[in-house]
Formats: C-alpha cells, sequence, structure tokens
C-alpha cells in the first residue's frame, strides 16, 4: 500500500500581519501606513512616540531639552513590586528615562516649543518629572516668546508619588496662566488615551484643542462612571466624536493631516502666512513620498 508524503509545514514568521480592532481587517505590516491608520475604515492605531515626532515636525528641526532628567523614588512606594525597580524596568523596554519628550522644533517652518508624552512608559501618567519638563517647557516657550503645541496620552497621575504628583497639575498650569496672559499661543492635541489628572490639567486649558478620531477623553473610565452611577452612558461617551458635540474640543484631525493643521493654526497663532506654511509641509510631505515610491522601484 503506498502512503503519501506530506512535506514538512513551514514556519511562518509571526508579526507580519495585524488586525483592525474597529473593523477587523487584516493589514501587512510592510504596507501599513506611517501614520497607522486602519485604510479600511480609518482606526487609528496606537503610534510610538519616535514615529510621532517625525510626523509631526519638519525633517531635522526637532532638538531635545532636558532628557537627563530621570525619576527618584521619594516616597520608597511598593506594591507588587518596588517602584524603583518599576521605572528602571520601564526605562530599559523603552529606551526613555520618562513619559515625556520636550524641546523645540519647527513644523511648516514655525519655531515652536514641542512635547509629546509616551503612554508605553507606565501609561504616560504624570508625576515629577513629567510635571517639571512640562513646567519648563512652558516658562521656555514664554521666554523666548515660541508657539506651543502638546501631545497627550495619559492614564492620569502617577499614584507612585503621591501627593507629589498631584502638585505637578496645579504647577503646569500655573505655568500656562503666565503664558496665555502675556500673549502665549498653546494647541493641545489629545490622543488615545488622554484621562485622569492630565485631562484636569494642562491638556484642556490650550487656545486651541484638537483631538485624533476615537481618541478617549476623560477623567475618569467610562467603567468606572458606570459602575458608580449605575446606569448605561450615552452611545460613544468619552470619546472625541462625543466630545466634539459638547464643545470640549474644537476639532478632530485624522493623524495623517495633523502636521499641516498644526502649520496652520500656528501662523495664526505667529502672525504669520498660514498658506505660505501648509505649502511648506505639502512640499515636504511630495518630497518624501517621491523618494519613497522611487526607494520601491529601484527594489
Amino acid at each position: 500500500m503506498a502512503w503519501t508524503r506530506f512535506g514538512k509545514k513551514k514556519d511562518m514568521p509571526g508579526g507580519l500581519w495585524e488586525k483592525c480592532e474597529s473593523c477587523g481587517t487584516m493589514i501587512f505590516r510592510k504596507d501599513f501606513p506611517k501614520a497607522r491608520i486602519c485604510p479600511e475604515c480609518g482606526h487609528h492605531f496606537s503610534l510610538d512616540l519616535m514615529s510621532r515626532l517625525k510626523l509631526t515636525v519638519d525633517e531635522g528641526s526637532f532638538e531635545e531639552y532636558w532628557a537627563e532628567m530621570e525619576t527618584i523614588d521619594r516616597l520608597g512606594f511598593a506594591d507588587r513590586i518596588p517602584y524603583s525597580e518599576k521605572i528602571e524596568r520601564t526605562v530599559k523596554k523603552t529606551g526613555r528615562k520618562e513619559a515625556v519628550l520636550t524641546g523645540t522644533c519647527r513644523i511648516g517652518g514655525i519655531e515652536t516649543a514641542i512635547g509629546i508624552m509616551d503612554f508605553s512608559f507606565l501609561g504616560g501618567s504624570m508625576g515629577v518629572v513629567v510635571g517639571e519638563k512640562i513646567a519648563r517647557l512652558v516658562d521656555m516657550a514664554h521666554d523666548k516668546k515660541l508657539p506651543l503645541v502638546i501631545f497627550c496620552a495619559s492614564g492620569g497621575a502617577r499614584m507612585h508619588e503621591g501627593a507629589l504628583s498631584l502638585m505637578q497639575m496645579a504647577k503646569t498650569c500655573a505655568s500656562l496662566e503666565r503664558y496665555q496672559k502675556n500673549g502665549g499661543f498653546y494647541v493641545s492635541v489629545l490622543t488615545n488615551p488622554t484621562t485622569g489628572g492630565v485631562t484636569a490639567s494642562f491638556a484642556t486649558v490650550a487656545d486651541v484643542i484638537l483631538a485624533e478620531p476615537g481618541a478617549l477623553i476623560g477623567f475618569a473610565g467610562p467603567r468606572v462612571i458606570k459602575t458608580t452611577l449605575k446606569q448605561d452612558l450615552p452611545k460613544g461617551f468619552q470619546r472625541a466624536e462625543f466630545l466634539i458635540e459638547k464643545g470640549q474640543v474644537d476639532r478632530i484631525v485624522p493623524r495623517d493631516a495633523m502636521r499641516k493643521e498644526l502649520a496652520r493654526l500656528l501662523a495664526y497663532g505667529v502672525r504669520r502666512d498660514p498658506l505660505a506654511a501648509m505649502a511648506l509641509v505639502a512640499g515636504e510631505e511630495s518630497k518624501a513620498k517621491a523618494g519613497a515610491e522611487a526607494g520601491e522601484g529601484d527594489a
């Protein structure tokens, strides 16, 4: 009796595809847009800090400030593992010392003070170092008369630092009040998620508040509110689309259009020609696209 011999099944490498949690589309990672937006439904996937920086600022214009600042466990806090050990592990995993990147850049040719929060670093929580870096960024924008942009992504104040973390809410808002009273122009961009003490402080006191599509924005999370109130919440509660109807945000801007929108707003804020700023962004984007297509052709 003849037996059919089947070849050994080849092992396929993992991580080649990513599934959209909104529409279920399977997306080949190599074909994923740089902005990490689902090509079928527009769902915005999570985006790492450095990718967001590259999408936002003019090429080669970013200069980081206060990169050396790092967290100290002042309270000796410990739950399952000591806070100091948790920080050490997170620094090793992310390659960054804290949950916010701060510095200066150009957006559409306009010099700007910029802060970008990193949700992968302990949920983007705000402790002493995050609050201090944000306050210093605002003060620098005030002294140099620069417009200010902050991308927010946070679970709120960092419980491991107790009242010291809560104090950062007042400190950042005090710096912003001085900055805005003296003519500063501040744009806040709320990404998914922006919650807790960050929402209740510097994230929502901007001159213009933008949000990415589908971003969760609130103080306490919807599950906590539902459990406390013991009633169902409205459809889409705390999402950007719900909040724009209530006047909480000024505009919802897709991630791949954010840089051009920021260039336009910043130009208005510093009394420059918005069309010129947007044209500069469009020119750089066209150049980058042409370069990418040329690279594909060579391949």
